[in-house]
């Protein structure tokens, strides 16, 4: 036999036609073995034999198409390398696993229309149900699968103009806890650090910074609130306006925790101490000294959750669509409990 062709061969995966003409039964009697039903002694051990010299594997995929499932599910986030969005997932995953399903998740890097790429390709691939941390922009373009039986549930941040099941956090409670805290320590002068005003979180951590001052009588001045980038040396700068002049600030609330470290590296390079709680976790907070308080989210039970639900969908929920608002947690770790007084320039 010419090479090619041994090496064509070689290529093409054994079918169940393959293993059944090399056990000599029936196609259905090797379906009844794959599928684990009963069959002889003598006939299971002719056609485990002929899978194992053939190296015939079974196509999941081909007979979930044939039942009107993938059992897969698609995930896209904004960046997996980020530490909330990475988290999600892996609440996402582990409740896809204990479904027995897979999960299949990609990036839209922040950017709409790789999300809607994306989306479109999972789709196209005909996976179970989505789960979305949405970018924002129009998502008229899913009405037609959402009437279909499609289950899509939105994580973070609820999609405009779309009646879907999301999962967020109480964005609006836990900025005005944090920044409460700050005025519960003697703190009058409080800025904010925040970006992309056009997404939903921090436009509702903005109300919830805004609140709390209001709640306090306290005036919100545009000068104190910086939404311009969250690049560090934009945040250096809006830091060192913010405490210039006759009444600076003594304490900053920042977004995320992005904007959380930028503001830290900030006040050191510009050596001015500053009281600060920052929105999310993030790793080694708790290990600066003094240790960063932050208002604290669960991404792992968000994701768990947007995936939990998703699957009462798949059983058949119809319930009309859920918004559930999980509640976040103000850690207090030294940096949101420093007075005014001890806040200022470095000696």
């Amino acid at each position: 036999m010419p090479r090619g062709d041994t090496e064509r061969e070689q290529r093409v995966r054994p079918t169940m036609n393959d293993v059944a003409a090399r056990a000599g039964v029936g196609l259905k009697t090797v379906s009844r073995v794959v599928n684990g039903e009963t069959v002889r002694p003598a006939t299971l051990s002719a056609v485990l034999e002929a899978i194992e010299n053939l190296g015939y594997r079974r196509n999941d995929g081909a007979a979930s198409l044939r039942q009107g499932s993938t059992s897969s599910i698609g995930l896209v986030v904004g960046e997996l390398s980020e530490p909330f969005q990475s988290l999600v997932a892996q609440g996402v995953e582990t409740v896809t696993q204990s479904q027995g399903s897979i999960l299949m998740a990609a990036s839209s890097r922040d950017d709409p229309d790789r999300e809607r790429q994306i989306v479109e390709a999972f789709l196209a691939r005909r996976v179970d149900g989505l789960v979305v941390v949405t970018m924002g922009g129009d998502y008229d373009y899913l009405i037609p699968d959402i009437r279909g039986g499609m289950p899509l549930v939105f994580v973070d941040r609820p999609p405009p103009g779309l009646d879907a099941d999301t999962v967020l956090a109480d964005n609006v409670r836990g900025m005005r806890e944090g920044v409460s805290h700050l005025i519960a320590h003697g703190h009058r002068r409080v800025g904010y650090f925040g970006d992309r005003p056009f997404a939903f979180t921090h436009f509702e951590r903005l109300r919830g910074y805004q609140d709390a001052l209001r709640a306090a009588s306290i005036t919100v001045q545009d000068s104190l609130i910086d939404m311009s980038s969250p690049e560090p040396a934009a945040i250096r700068d809006a830091l060192r306006r913010m405490v210039s002049g006759r009444h600076p600030v003594t304490a900053v609330a920042t977004a995320n925790s992005r904007l959380t470290i930028a503001a830290l590296r900030a006040m050191r390079e510009l050596r001015h101490d500053l009281a600060i709680v920052g929105f999310d976790d993030f790793e080694l907070a708790d290990l600066l000294e003094p240790g960063i308080s932050v208002v604290a989210q669960d991404p792992l039970s968000s994701g768990a959750q947007a995936a939990s639900l998703l699957f009462r969908r798949l059983a058949g929920d119809d319930a009309p669509m859920q918004r559930i608002l999980l509640q976040t947690k103000l850690i207090q770790r030294g940096s949101g409990e420093r007075r005014p007084e001890d806040c200022g320039p470095r000696g």
